[in-house]
């Protein structure tokens, strides 16, 4: 009985703390670490949501892109650090991949992480150089159905863009060849250089490039055509059936971030989305804002780990692939 008023007294003493804790935060700088390199669109939602934040809790919210390994290594930073509620990160769809792709992985992502809230979704987009000769989809799928083959680069190996093009390459009867790179950044880079000729990432990524003019859009991974891209077709009205991946952006602490700075974060950023000049600059890159917390976070994380997990290992799929 002792043993658990002892107990009990430390619980309540370690939530009071929490709390305290939680009604002084922020009285420092955060830190928001960039899971990929500057230039994707993790990098670009980090950076909107880093002046909305500081404007709203009155401390600087800095950014730090520590990118490589698919975004595990910046991943692997936020795990790694101190769980006082200064140090956050954005992540990216391989969030639901990396635990079946890196067998060495150096944290356990749903019990070494809180995920604090998931910020919005996007389907990916396809897109050619403007220096290739790809002008359509068909042009596309010749070369892919011919022993010639095509060349597409993605974020990353296993990104979401790599295992849907994977997935539609073998309905489809592709003869592809894939380059990873590490983030949207350098892989944009190389496709309007013409380096590489075709390249996969989200509409979000794509759309500044296809408004320029240096990229062409080929065709859309979801369900339905999108608003911003409304003349190109998705990979379903091409011929590859019930098609559809969608990529994603969230906010991750440290395992152990005590509950009532998660909230009050997740809260923040939920302020933040509604923010309309937020809103506006993160939908006219084609995200759709889903603000959801915590719990329907960790919920979504479970079931894109365990979706994504089993194309992974259905195809061999590994850290060199």
């Amino acid at each position: 009985m002792l043993m658990l008023q002892r107990a009990l007294a430390m619980l309540a003493v370690a939530l009071t703390a929490g709390a305290a804790g939680a009604q002084t935060w922020p009285d420092k700088t955060i830190r928001l670490i960039a899971v990929f390199p500057p230039g994707g669109s993790v990098d670009q939602v980090a950076r909107v949501l880093a002046q909305q934040l500081t404007k709203q809790l009155g401390q600087s919210v800095v950014v730090e892109n520590i990118g490589g390994a698919s975004g595990s290594i910046g991943t692997a930073a936020v795990a790694k650090a101190t769980p006082d509620g200064y140090t956050f990160g954005v992540v990216f769809d391989t969030h639901g991949t990396n635990p079946s792709l890196i067998p060495n992985i150096s944290f356990d992502t749903m019990k070494g992480l809180e995920h604090v809230t998931l910020i919005g979704t996007s389907p990916m987009a396809l897109v050619a150089s403007s220096k290739s000769k790809y002008g359509k989809f068909a042009d596309v799928n010749a070369d892919a159905r011919s022993i010639k083959g095509i060349t597409i680069g993605s974020i990353g190996t296993g990104s979401l863009g790599h295992l849907a093009m994977i997935q539609a390459g073998k309905q489809d009867s592709w003869s592809w060849t894939h380059i990873p790179y590490r983030g949207g950044g350098p892989l944009m880079n190389d496709v309007v250089a013409g380096h590489t000729p075709l390249g996969i990432g989200t509409v979000f990524l794509v759309l500044p490039h296809v408004k320029a003019g240096t990229v062409r859009p080929m065709a859309v991974t979801g369900a339905k055509r999108h608003p911003s891209l409304p003349d190109t077709p998705t990979l379903a009205e091409t011929g590859i059936r019930n098609f559809e991946a969608l990529a994603y952006w969230g906010v991750i602490a440290p395992a152990k971030t005590p509950a009532a700075i998660v909230d009050r974060m997740n809260a923040e950023v939920q302020k933040a989305l509604k923010d309309p000049a937020v809103a506006e600059r993160l939908g006219a890159q084609g995200m759709t804002i889903t603000g959801q917390g915590p719990a329907e976070f960790k919920a979504f994380m479970q079931k894109e780990i365990d979706r994504w997990s089993k194309v992974v290992k259905e195809n061999g799929i590994s850290a060199g692939s």
